[in-house]
């Protein structure tokens, strides 16, 4: 909060506060009638970038592993517009490393910028598949997700 009592404005982050970056194209059905990429397609973002990188690592196998992420929360600030044909370069970080949940944290850049163009955050609770009830995380996943940390 302010102190005048309003909240903070978030600011954009850099790109030297992520970890490693994951190039997505864009798609032309992405932009909106506004002419810039529809602020729901960010999310879709957030995902493919965390979840590529997993899958790429070996610490997640989304078809026959016994643990999978569950979304719990999510959130975004918007900097400034991205659109179509632009590739977007998602940064990626791990802020909160428990011990069955992840907050992951995103920023979004046009490719070569250095100030994120949207930066946001969502939080995974790994769970046994059949169950759905919270699980520790597997060892491959929390060392691959340490690295990020």
């Amino acid at each position: 909060m302010s102190s005048d009592n309003r909240p903070t404005r978030a600011q954009p982050r850099q790109r030297s506060a992520y970890r490693v970056f994951r190039p997505i194209g864009t798609r032309w059905a992405d932009n909106d009638v506004y002419g810039h990429v529809n602020n729901v397609v960010y999310y879709s973002w957030f995902d493919t970038a965390v979840n590529a990188y997993l899958i790429e690592q070996g610490a997640l196998d989304i078809h026959a592993g016994a643990v999978i992420g569950l979304v719990i929360e999510t959130q975004c600030n918007y900097f400034a517009p991205l659109a179509f044909p632009e590739t977007v370069e998602a940064g990626l970080r791990v802020a909160h490393l428990g011990r069955s949940s992840v907050r992951y944290e995103v920023g979004l850049f046009a490719q070569g910028q250095e100030t994120a163009a949207a930066c946001g955050h969502f939080v995974h609770v790994y769970v046994d598949r059949e169950t759905r009830r919270p699980v520790p995380l597997p060892a491959a996943l929390k060392t691959t997700l340490e690295t990020l940390l």
